[in-house]
């Protein structure tokens, strides 16, 4: 059995991907992602949940504001690597792994995250990770 919470936000970004594979993407090109945090506990705290909404919530904006309406060509953070959705999901989700094992959410202990961006309302992708 697992307890799960999600939390979701939103992202505006410019990026190009380098590479055939990736048609007109390779040319600069703008990208709005609906992005949903999962967090996974089998237990919860003492206090009946998972992580607090309101610090899951505050924590995944904070991280989507150091990427939103920036060009994530120009980040020194993703140099020389396609800042692709799958990419995309599992920086936001290390980040808030780090969040987690700070205390900031508070809740119990969360076993799982799960990041998905949603590119459209037929593409997106996920990223999970155990703890």
């Amino acid at each position: 059995m697992t307890y799960s919470v999600t939390v979701r936000d939103h992202m505006m970004i410019a990026h190009s991907l380098a590479g055939e594979a990736f048609g007109p993407a390779q040319g600069l090109h703008g990208a709005t992602y609906v992005v949903d945090a999962t967090f996974r506990s089998a237990e919860l705290d003492a206090d009946g949940v998972v992580v607090d909404i309101g610090r899951a919530t505050e924590a995944l904006r904070g991280i989507l504001s150091t990427l939103s309406y920036r060009n994530l060509d120009e980040v020194p953070e993703f140099a020389g690597v396609n800042t692709t959705t799958e990419r995309l999901c599992s920086h936001v989700a290390e980040r808030l792994v780090t969040a987690v094992r700070a205390g900031e959410l508070g809740g119990g202990t969360v076993s799982a995250i799960e990041v998905t961006l949603r590119e459209s309302h037929v593409a997106w992708a996920s990223y999970e990770v155990t703890l």
